[in-house]
């Protein structure tokens, strides 16, 4: 439902960022070396050792396996687990280029998540390719046989399929015969010599996260996927049968002058009850219990406790049994019941037991596993939470007080990690044995705040400050809107059950949309029989002949069929501005009205907007250009279908007034989205002609393209900023100027921390240097204020910039821009246009799954 007291901004915690190899920046550029180090220099810039500085400059330096001898291409159960992805560093900077740092604003200095790793000697790891006969699919098992030349090899890291020594071998291949210690098995190890790692080169960054991963593993912490999490700091919470496991998201890379060790403190649900014990508890319950546990499972992550990784359930399968058998790589024919015991000594007790399916992973297909993936529900825990648990008040609230660390408590934890890497001897013997050191300390970095930005309610006032939190809520007390449209002919559509609920939050809206200026006339109110969602839509077929302005749905809850079917009729079968509400919200606690002047306040703001209104503007001190957002959203009904949108906000020197354009498309996910990218910023700028002008285009476009994952930003530097070069080239061909195009890659799910004391910082607050990376253009912005736990600041990456702004004016309109979005009053974690296309993208992919009338492009109908 459209919820108008959320806000700033969607989520900013995720995954864990990219630990891939950096190049050493303090050498010089990334294309003064081969990509692992083994061959000679390069050229560089643009032909005459020059690159240019105004268009940036692209070079991606490649990662594979080995040094480029074709060694990760060689067979066997190795190889595959060796060949890893690991993302391009994509560069767009370039030593010679212009400062990126900026100078405006008050100086203070923050504490980060970061810890400075040193290098005590800069020597060369010997790299070995290690392949076992017969096969191992244990990673533990590989471990222990490896484990036994300890003597052999002194210091090293394996990684499965690759092992790094740093004492040179006698001769490039040995052969050994290793009996495991706990099934007495003799296997042969075949390890090969295939290259050397320089520490100095861009490997040196990979084979430190080993090393550290390695001393993460003698700390007795329990890997899961990437991270680490510590089963013996769980937390129970036994009436909802959960467990939070505390863990680390770490990553090593280059950074401006140094090579820092990032730690972000994250946490694993876990149930406490395997997927089988389940299965017999739905089984004691009414209905078909396939059906019940299939709801239950489906779509979910579950661990198996076998090997602590994480598998997504698509299917239960119940012709097959533990006591059903599969092929080996070795072709030969075994029971899973011999299999689990064979490979990890585990009883299954259930023979009979129906089996789990789930599909390989990308990752897993890039190492050669096709077939679907079965496993047994009585070795599976569920992880995560679900849609259910999530409506739960008191679990999330229970969950989020553990998980909810402020900035204090989050250094306190961070610097309790760092002592128990420095303390326990076995960890502290890895950094010893590979010559680098942690330093106690976190980094440290000077940062600045920004000017508080003005809220203007009216062209020709000086405005009102934001606030020290970036909140103006309290401010249309006082104030009217910057412009407001008539609300004359509307309905209220409505269950007869919530007739007197709806009256009154009406007479709220009637109240407070006098003192903002919102001239709203009384509406006809439509009861209906019954909450069925087609009964919504015939009486919005019905309304339809009577030209409404806009239409307001009560409805009692927060059913998605019936969500769905209202927004379909309002967003594609016409063009008709809808306001959908749920009961619940304006449901007011403890029967004080009073207490639904704020949610009406925030729902008269979406409906003027929906009209075309503008509730408040910021000075804009650039009069012609035009402000892109483009988010991306997968079809949760077919994944192989995603949803990209794209959302302009236009101003012209002509009119103070923005003006809005959105459209999406559906794509299949994966494809280059270069040609709708660059197509529809051409109809952005044929829609800023229409609105301003035949032959007005704006001299600048901002790009913030939000949505690219590590893997993509190669695609997006590369082919999608050419192909939207291309066509502004072909629109501006006959224009007086050129268009000056700038593209800034917005990531929200990054780890990075800063912390003003042991509080969070203020809004507004830029660091553009020692954590950010020297390949990029890029800086952090903490814009909005969180009121629990630690404010995630979002990271933006300039990959092409024909504006001539200085970094502060860039800096300072991106922080302009996160005070726009119309659905909160106050400063959100992105521009405004990467939220509104969020929500655009989101709309359509969750719920209408079909463009949008044509008519609804220049509204805000999507809020």
């Amino acid at each position: 439902m459209e919820q108008p007291n959320r806000g700033r901004g969607r989520g900013t915690r995720g995954g864990p960022g990219a630990s891939g190899a950096q190049p050493n920046w303090k050498q010089g550029g990334a294309h003064s070396r081969q990509p692992y180090g083994d061959g000679g220099g390069g050229g560089g810039g643009d032909g005459n050792g020059q690159p240019s500085t105004s268009r940036p400059v692209v070079s991606v330096v490649k990662r594979g396996n080995g040094n480029g001898s074709g060694e990760a291409a060689a067979g066997g159960r190795g190889a595959i687990r060796g060949s890893r992805y690991v993302p391009d560093v994509v560069v767009t900077r370039f030593p010679n280029a212009p400062s990126k740092q900026g100078t405006l604003g008050t100086k203070i200095l923050l504490k980060t998540n970061y810890f400075r790793l040193l290098r005590k000697e800069d020597s060369v790891i010997f790299q070995h390719r290690v392949d076992f006969e017969p096969t191992v699919e244990d990673p533990r098992v590989m471990q222990a046989l490896i484990r036994t030349q300890g003597p052999l090899f002194g210091p090293y890291i394996f990684d499965g399929t690759m092992l790094f020594l740093y004492h040179k071998l006698k001769t490039e291949e040995i052969e050994l015969q290793v009996k495991d210690p706990r099934t007495d098995i003799l296997y042969k190890v075949r390890i090969r010599r295939v290259g050397t790692v320089d520490m100095t080169s861009e490997k040196a960054c990979l084979i430190l996260n080993l090393m550290h991963r390695q001393a993460m593993a003698s700390l007795k912490l329990l890997p899961i996927n990437r991270n680490f999490f510590d089963p013996l700091a769980k937390i129970s919470i036994p009436q909802y049968g959960l467990e939070l496991y505390p863990g680390y998201v770490t990553s090593i890379r280059q950074h401006e002058k140094d090579v820092l060790l990032c730690v972000e403190i994250t946490h694993r649900v876990m149930r406490t009850d395997t997927c089988y014990k389940m299965l017999q508890t739905i089984q004691r319950q009414p209905g078909s219990f396939r059906e019940n546990f299939a709801s239950m499972v489906i779509g979910s992550q579950v661990m198996c406790t076998y090997n602590q990784k994480s598998y997504k359930i698509v299917d239960v399968d119940y012709n097959t049994t533990p006591m059903s058998t599969f092929a080996t790589r070795e072709g030969e024919n075994v029971s899973f019941v011999d299999y689990y015991k064979k490979a990890y000594n585990i009883v299954i007790r259930d023979p009979k037991q129906p089996m789990l399916v789930s599909t390989p992973s990308q990752r897993m297909q890039r190492s050669g596993q096709q077939g679907p993936i079965l496993l047994v529900p009585e070795l599976c825990r569920l992880t995560g939470i679900t849609d259910d648990m999530r409506k739960d008040f008191n679990l999330m609230r229970s969950i989020a007080d553990q998980t909810r660390l402020g900035a204090d408590k989050r250094i306190e934890r961070l610097q309790r990690f760092n002592e128990r890497l420095q303390e326990t001897p076995a960890s502290r013997e890895v950094f010893t044995f590979w010559k680098t050191e942690l330093e106690r300390r976190l980094v440290e970095v000077p940062a600045r705040i920004v000017q508080q930005e003005m809220i203007m309610f009216r062209p020709d006032g000086k405005g009102v400050p934001a606030g020290p939190e970036a909140d103006w809520n309290q401010a249309f007390r006082n104030n009217q809107m910057f412009k407001t449209v008539p609300l004359q002919r509307w309905f209220i559509i409505c269950d007869r059950r919530q007739e007197q609920l709806t009256r009154d939050f009406l007479n709220a809206m009637l109240e407070v949309s006098r003192n903002m200026g919102f001239k709203i006339a009384q509406p006809q109110v439509q009861f209906l029989a019954n909450d069925h969602g087609t009964s919504y839509t015939n009486a919005i077929d019905e309304l339809v002949n009577r030209d409404p302005q806009l239409v307001m749905c009560i409805v009692p809850n927060d059913r998605a069929d019936r969500y769905r079917a209202i927004k379909k009729k309002c967003c594609v079968d016409r063009a008709l501005p809808c306001q959908v509400i749920k009961a619940r919200t304006i449901t007011p606690k403890n029967q004080n009205l009073r207490a639904l002047l704020t949610i009406a306040t925030k729902v008269v703001i979406q409906l003027n907007c929906k009209l075309g209104g503008i509730p408040w503007m910021v000075k804009n001190p650039l009069s012609s250009v035009m402000v892109v957002g483009f988010d991306v959203c997968h079809d949760p009904g077919n994944k192989s279908f995603s949803y990209g949108a794209l959302v302009a906000t236009m101003y012209s020197p002509k009119q103070i007034e923005p003006k809005y354009f959105s459209v999406i498309e559906r794509h299949p996910r994966g494809e280059e989205l270069s040609s709708f990218m660059a197509t529809n910023i051409v109809k952005a700028l044929h829609t800023y002609q229409a609105e301003f002008g035949a032959g007005v285009l704006p001299r600048r476009i901002l790009l913030y393209r939000d949505g690219v994952g590590d893997g993509q930003l190669r695609h997006v530097v590369e082919h999608e900023v050419r192909a939207i070069k291309d066509n502004l080239t072909k629109v501006y061909e006959n224009n007086e100027f050129k268009s000056q195009l700038t593209v800034i890659v917005v990531s929200k799910r990054i780890n990075t921390r800063l912390f003003d004391g042991g509080r969070n910082p203020p809004p507004g607050t830029v660091v553009d240097d020692i954590v950010t990376l020297p390949e990029r253009t890029d800086f952090f912005l903490v814009s909005q204020t969180v009121r629990q736990g630690t404010v995630s600041p979002t990271s933006y990456n300039i990959i092409y910039d024909e504006s001539g702004l200085k970094p502060d004016q860039l800096q300072v309109y991106t922080s302009k821009q996160t005070h726009l979005y119309y659905n909160w009053c106050g400063s959100v974690a992105v521009p405004a246009v990467c939220q509104y296309a969020h929500k655009l993208a989101f709309l359509v992919s969750q719920f209408i799954q079909q463009n949008p009338h044509q008519h609804l492009e220049k509204r805000l109908y999507y809020l």
